[in-house]
């Protein structure tokens, strides 16, 4: 096994080619130094730190430093790789950066890799399969777009991402929620009163004088835009659209709310 701590854990004394060569040399003590050097140089590369081969931990950021950690542990060859929380510890963008890194070059290796993380957008970001774990039990398992479109229980539906819960009763497999029949996913109620548990951006949001609801607040979030509406009934829901169509919606504007005709989780009321 190869293992990426949270906190890099280089040795201080070591380049970055001696951290990758290391773990070299406890593989196969039989590996000439020359061979090693290589071997190092060849993964430091992979990871784009060819250039930062003699440079020591404190010389680097600590992007690099992950980069550096990471060839160390490829080095071996691992069978599987654990990478715990190996992104938490730097800014945003870097973050975002090495995870598309980490993924590039998970998929040119070949490793079977684990990944544990807490930021659900890394998670359905760079895995193949995701899973969602509660007080030790694996809830469920499944590939990103799965797992956040048809969770299995009410305790995946409302940890990943954002959802409204919505009154609504299920009759024979579907559900009615603001006038739209949508059918409800496995491990949902099998009839009777429930809360549908709606994404925010399977709103549909439009301005204009047919309104059912008025907004309350708006969240400008760059390619998107989040709004807090208040329907008719007083119920306070989060919609999010394209900040393209947000233009003319501002605090107090009349909107007309519909919901898009996708499968809907249903937990119990």
């Amino acid at each position: 096994m190869g293992m990426v701590f949270q906190a890099y854990s280089l040795f201080p004394h070591m380049t970055a080619r001696e951290n990758v060569e290391y773990g070299l040399r406890m593989k196969a003590h039989r590996v000439g130094s020359a061979d090693r050097k290589k071997g190092a140089d060849d993964w430091l590369d992979l990871v784009g730190l060819s250039t930062h081969a003699n440079h020591f931990p404190h010389q680097m950021s600590g992007g690099q430093q992950q980069r550096v950690a990471l060839a160390r542990a490829l080095a071996i060859e691992p069978k599987v790789l654990l990478l715990d929380e190996p992104l938490s510890a730097l800014d945003a963008k870097v973050r975002t950066q090495l995870r598309e890194e980490i993924r590039r070059i998970q998929l040119e290796v070949g490793t079977t890799t684990l990944f544990v993380t807490h930021d659900q957008e890394e998670a359905l970001g760079i895995a193949d399969r995701v899973g969602v774990m509660r007080q030790g039990i694996l809830e469920q398992i499944a590939a990103p777009s799965e797992l956040y479109e048809r969770p299995q229980s009410a305790f995946v539906a409302e940890f990943v991402g954002l959802t409204n819960p919505l009154p609504t009763t299920v009759t024979s497999g579907s559900a009615e929620v603001l006038g739209v029949r949508v059918p409800v996913v496995k491990g949902s109620i099998e009839s009777g009163k429930g809360l549908a548990l709606i994404r925010p951006e399977w709103f549909h949001i439009e301005a204009g004088s047919n309104s059912n609801a008025k907004i309350f607040a708006v969240s400008f979030l760059g390619s998107t835009c989040r709004l807090t509406v208040d329907l008719a009934d007083g119920t306070r829901i989060r919609a999010q659209i394209p900040s393209s169509g947000a233009s003319n919606m501002g605090i107090g504007t009349p909107v007309n709310v519909t919901l898009k005709s996708l499968p809907v989780f249903v937990k119990g009321a």
